[in-house]
């Protein structure tokens, strides 16, 4: 059948290719600011299932839409995409060395385009990071990426993940695609 993935995330693009998936992409435009939900740990899902909803419409084929968000959660303090270049200076300068996880929380829809049922999961993973330095933190910053990710960080890239120091999960969970989850959705929708 048919696979959709539903975002944009080069992360997410990376992780499908790579699992030897061969899929088309679609950009659900959907104003994620807009959907909030006071636990966190839900917040994910619910995005996801919202980026279905905007795509479904547009899709006249049988297929298997996936659908994801990530949001990072540190000590106690949400971390979604950094606003602007300070909060993600702040964002990397405290999780550097700190003897606090950022958890990588997902949400994961995949939806039968032909029937309109979904299968949907959750993964979290934690990561720890070693010294993230000032310079490393501005080399960052000059490259303009870092407002693009939760948490402001990538670990496609390999100077981010060289300085992780401990991961509880799995990378694919980290890049906001655990492959564990959307093989399972997928195997219960075919």
């Amino acid at each position: 059948m048919k696979i959709i993935l539903g975002s944009q995330s080069e992360n997410r693009k990376h992780v499908l290719t790579e699992a030897g998936y061969v899929f088309d992409v679609m950009i659900p435009n959907i104003d994620e600011k807009a959907i909030r939900h006071e636990n966190w740990y839900e917040m994910p899902l619910r995005l996801a299932k919202a980026k279905a909803e905007a795509l479904l419409p547009r899709i006249h084929e049988s297929a298997l839409l996936i659908t994801a968000d990530v949001v990072t959660i540190w000590n106690g303090e949400l971390r979604e995409k950094p606003r602007d270049f300070a909060e993600a200076r702040l964002f990397l300068k405290s999780f550097s060395k700190s003897p606090h996880p950022v958890e990588c929380v997902n949400g994961i829809v995949v939806t039968n385009t032909a029937t309109g049922v979904f299968a949907a999961g959750t993964d979290i993973s934690k990561v720890w990071f070693g010294e993230i330095s000032d310079e490393f933190i501005d080399t960052l910053i000059g490259e303009g990426n870092v407002c693009n990710w939760a948490g402001a960080f990538t670990l496609l890239d390999p100077r981010m993940k060289a300085r992780v120091s401990r991961l509880e999960g799995t990378y694919e969970s980290v890049l906001g695609m655990p492959m564990d989850i959307v093989d399972r959705c997928m195997k219960e929708l075919t």
